[in-house]
Order: C-alpha cells, then sequence, then structure tokens
C-alpha cells in the first residue's frame, strides 16, 4: 500500500490544492492531507476550520483522509507510514525551492519519496495568500476556491472587519 502526504497550510483549501488532492486520490492507494500546525504564523483560519473544509470539500474521496502535524514532516511521515510527499509545482520559481525541500528530507528519511504535481495551467496563478487578499477587499473568489468555502472566507473578513 503506497500512502502519500500532501502537507500544507490550506487558509484556505483552493481549487488548485483541490486539483492536486483528486489526482493524486487516483494514483495512490492512501492520500492524507497533512495541515501544518505552525504557531509560528497567524492563519486566518484556525486548524479545525481548516480541518472541516478540506473533509467538507473531499468528501467524494474516500482514500483521502485530513489531519494536522507539528514538527517535522519527515518524523510525521514515519509516524504514518508515508511512503510518498505530494507537492505542487506552480512555476518555475516554486522548484528550485520544493527542490531543496525535497532533497533535505530524503537526507533525513531515505525512504520517503517526494513526487511533484504540476499544478494545472488554469489553476497556476492561484495561491492562498491571493485569495485572501482579493476577499480582503470584497473581490470576487469564486473561481479560486471551491463553492462552499467562498462564505466561509468572505464570513472571515465580515467578522474581522465588524
Amino acid at each position: 500500500m503506497i500512502t502519500a502526504i500532501y502537507p500544507g497550510s490550506f487558509d484556505p483549501v483552493s481549487n488548485g490544492h483541490l486539483d492536486i488532492i483528486k489526482r493524486a486520490s487516483g494514483i495512490f492507494d492512501r492520500v492524507v492531507i497533512a495541515i501544518l500546525n505552525n504557531r509560528a504564523k497567524r492563519p486566518l483560519f484556525d486548524l479545525e476550520e481548516r480541518i472541516e473544509m478540506l473533509e467538507e470539500v473531499t468528501q467524494d474521496l474516500p482514500n483521502v483522509t485530513i489531519t494536522s502535524f507539528d514538527g517535522l514532516l519527515v518524523d510525521f511521515s514515519k509516524k504514518i507510514g508515508a511512503n510518498v510527499i505530494i507537492r505542487g509545482i506552480r512555476a518555475v520559481s516554486d522548484f528550485e525551492s520544493e527542490l531543496m525541500m525535497a532533497q533535505t528530507n530524503k537526507q533525513l528519511y531515505d525512504e520517503l519519496e517526494t513526487m511533484f504535481f504540476a499544478t494545472s495551467a488554469k489553476y497556476s496563478y492561484i495561491s492562498s495568500s491571493t485569495i485572501r487578499e482579493i476577499a480582503s477587499f470584497g473581490g470576487e473568489i469564486d473561481q479560486f476556491v471551491p463553492q462552499e468555502i467562498c462564505e466561509r472566507v468572505y464570513g472571515k473578513y465580515k467578522y474581522l472587519q465588524g
């Protein structure tokens, strides 16, 4: 059984993330979406909200599970028996840092491979930070995030502003 882990902050989950999740679920026996609990950052959505959103948009993918982790990804990968790390690449600029990370992870845990997924062209310019910025000014984000997520994002900014 091949278990892949797709780590990230998913703040919020985007259509680009969901595209990679769906593609990975068709390749691997088990896909674990692992939300990094990074205490150094202040996310828009708390950890439980991000887990809920990911569970909602992946409910039709039976081999996908959602969890969170602290610390090193390689340690968490060992703990859950992951064989592969999934990373999305939007542009050449992503590749350089992702390659260095993959090589470091391989050095720390030789049994763990990294597989790069080229982001579908229609999602290649999307990032969670861009989505948050657009939403913070009241711009339309429905083309960037799953429909179930739009109102949650807008709701956060209404809450923060009012």
